[in-house]
């Protein structure tokens, strides 16, 4: 549903008309906003004869007309002058009044989004990103238990974040508020909303790449302080989190609506776990050992991406999730070869879709050569991203195949995982940097099948040369 209406086309428009007051080249009247945001000021004010105390428990909920006005304010904010305008009018201080005050949960979701589109402009997000009082009420926005606000807050995060001039900023303000963590733990791990966990992954996702240190500290955070909610109707407490339980919950939750960007974004602050050690012992040291990531990721690559009914040109469009996926899967593997849930024999399937991810790769390489109409600039940036797959891919190819057993080959051979087709194909790709596993490999492939074990020795000649 569309929560926002159209941008005003009679009153201010003709407002703006009549008296020559545009704000900047476009229609909208100044006097038409000045009005706006008079009435704001008045709701967010206490009245006459009322204390401050009294008046906390301003409107809960908002007069249609005056709903309807701000939220056309809040689609004109897309542009840059109506932007430039409202911070001129010091709208963000009014904002910080509506975020102090105001206990209508639509009125500070308004809010929010207006301050989101004017932190487009590089200018206003500077503007914003150092106001510090400013800065630490949109980080508590995120204690609400309105879904909608908290879309917005993230979507403000996400959009400060963007910008390399304020992002240090807002990294070392997010460091310095533990509940922070806490609160974006409680999201993923218990909200419905995909659309909001989408957005809230991609603040992590870009925290994490952003700084490391933050990552270290959110994965060493397993047993923070719990913070209070600020709702009547919350829990007072939030439990002890751990980020690899929320993160995978988060997952699970937009695969159940099959959000391939919510997936993407997932899949990749995982793998960006693992590029530390820490991150790499958070996910293998669960309670469960990482049997559960391990689940479900193996389910995601060999039973939902890079299927044997879809299209070579597939692994084009998932190329930046399978990377991920594979990254993780190859991390555990190397750390809990010992576990049972790793085993080759419960997991022969992994085997045939990672050479079918070769496989669909080389039919892609070989269409490129043959029909290339795209810049070599977005040739060289995808040939880029393939490389990165076909690495990762490889390197927990061969890993595997040294671990293979004779009863494993035999296995994979009766159930089509390997056959003489697929084996050429992982041995084209794996020599000669994995030289020593293919070698492995063939060793127990003899005991298995002599004849399919000849057939490649003969294709590949350098094994044959060195056995």
């Amino acid at each position: 549903m569309d929560r926002n209406p159209s941008p005003p086309s009679s009153d201010a428009e003709e407002e703006a008309a009549v008296a020559g007051d545009s704000i900047g080249n476009t229609v909208y009247s100044k006097h038409w906003l000045f009005s706006v945001l008079t009435k704001l000021i008045e709701i967010i004010s206490p009245k006459e004869g009322d204390s401050e105390s009294n008046n906390v428990d301003i409107q809960v909920d908002l007069d249609e007309d005056m709903e309807n006005d701000i939220c056309k304010v809040w689609d004109m904010s897309m542009d840059k002058d109506v932007a430039l305008f409202l911070e001129e009018f010091n709208a963000p201080d009014i904002f910080m009044g509506v975020f102090a005050k105001s206990k209508c949960p639509r009125l500070t979701e308004i809010c929010v989004g207006i301050l989101g589109n004017m932190a487009c402009c590089q200018n206003i997000c500077m503007s914003i990103s150092k106001d510090e009082n400013l800065g630490q009420l949109i980080l508590q926005r995120l204690r609400d238990s309105d879904p909608p606000t908290l879309l917005e807050t993230s979507r403000l995060l996400l959009t400060c974040l963007s910008h390399p001039e304020v992002a240090n900023i807002w990294v070392e303000r997010i460091r310095g508020s533990p509940s922070v963590y806490d609160c974006v733990c409680f999201i993923m791990s218990s909200s419905t909303n995909v659309e909001l966990l989408v957005k809230v992954g991609e603040v992590v996702d870009k925290l994490f790449d952003l700084d490391e240190e933050l990552m270290l500290n959110w994965i060493k955070n397993g047993s923070r302080k719990a913070v209070e909610q600020p709702t009547d109707d919350s829990p007072k407490e939030l439990p002890d989190f751990e980020i690899v339980p929320c993160l995978l919950e988060a997952a699970k939750q937009v695969c159940s609506d099959n959000n391939t960007e919510g997936l993407d974004v997932y899949m990749h602050i995982l793998q960006l776990l693992t590029t530390v050690d820490e991150g790499i012992q958070a996910i293998v040291h669960t309670k469960d050992d990482g049997k559960e990531t391990w689940n479900l990721l193996y389910d995601l690559f060999c039973n939902d991406l890079c299927q044997p009914d879809d299209p070579p040109i597939i692994v084009q469009e998932q190329k930046t999730v399978l990377a991920s996926i594979l990254s993780v899967l190859s991390a555990i593997y190397t750390s809990q070869m010992e576990k049972e849930y790793i085993k080759m024999g419960k997991n022969m399937p992994l085997i045939g879709s990672l050479i079918r991810v070769l496989q669909y790769m080389e039919e892609c390489g070989k269409r490129s050569t043959d029909s290339s109409k795209e810049s070599k600039s977005e040739e060289s940036e995808e040939d880029f991203h393939l490389k990165i797959l076909k690495d990762i891919c490889c390197e927990l190819l061969s890993n595997i195949f040294q671990e293979l057993s004779k009863e494993n080959i035999l296995e994979g051979l009766k159930q089509g995982h390997l056959n003489e087709q697929k084996c050429s194909c992982a041995f084209q790709n794996l020599l000669p940097l994995y030289f020593s596993s293919v070698e492995s490999f063939l060793e127990v492939l003899r005991e298995a099948d002599q004849s399919l074990a000849d057939t490649l020795e003969k294709r590949f000649p350098s094994l044959k040369l060195q056995t």
